[in-house]
C-alpha cells in the first residue's frame, strides 16, 4: 500500500476532510490522494498558488510576509496550510487538515533561497506547524521528493507509520 493510500484511508476511517495548497509541487500533491481510489470521500480540493500574489489573493498569506520575506518561508508555509483549511471550506466548514508547498525546485535559486530550500506547511484546528526540508537533485526529482515527504509528514501528524 503506498503512503498516500495509507493516509487517504486513516483519514477516511476517522472522518477528516483536507485541503491542499500548493506552490512548487503544482498539483502533484492533491494529484497523489486523489489517485487513491475513495480519495473523495476527504479530499476537499487543492489550489495551486504558483504565481505569489496568489498566496495572499486566494489563500490568504500576509502580502506584507510575502513582500518582506518572499514565497520561500516557513511562516508562508504555515499561512498556506491553515488559508487552504479555510479557503475550501465545504458548507461553512473548513477542512480539519490543510497542508502547503513552497519552495525552490530550481534551475535557479528564488527570494535569495538556493535550490532545493523547502517547507511544507501543516495546518489543523488546533495546531500549524511547518517542517523545513534542503533537497538536491533535478528540479523534477525535487518535487517528487516533497511530494512524498508531505504525505509522510500527514502519516506522522496522524500518528501512523507511512
Amino acid at each position: 500500500m503506498t503512503t498516500a493510500a495509507v493516509v487517504v484511508a486513516a483519514l477516511i476511517e476517522r472522518g477528516l476532510t483536507i485541503a491542499v495548497a500548493e506552490s512548487l509541487t503544482g498539483g502533484k500533491l492533491v494529484a497523489a490522494l486523489i489517485d487513491v481510489p475513495g480519495a473523495s470521500k476527504t479530499v476537499l480540493g487543492g489550489v495551486v498558488a504558483y504565481n505569489t500574489a496568489l498566496k495572499a489573493s486566494v489563500l490568504g498569506v500576509d502580502a506584507a510576509l510575502l513582500a518582506e520575506r518572499g514565497a520561500v518561508d516557513d511562516e508562508v508555509a504555515r499561512q498556506l496550510a491553515s488559508g487552504a483549511r479555510l479557503t475550501l471550506a465545504v458548507d461553512g466548514r473548513a477542512a480539519d487538515i490543510g497542508i502547503a508547498t513552497t519552495g525552490v525546485a530550481g534551475p535557479d535559486p528564488q527570494d535569495g533561497k538556493p535550490v532545493g530550500t523547502v517547507f511544507i506547511g501543516l495546518a489543523t484546528a488546533e495546531s500549524v506547524a511547518s517542517v523545513a526540508l534542503q533537497l538536491s537533485g533535478r528540479r523534477e526529482d525535487i518535487r517528487n521528493a516533497v511530494v512524498s515527504e508531505s504525505l509522510v509528514q500527514l502519516a506522522k501528524l496522524l500518528g501512523i507509520e507511512p
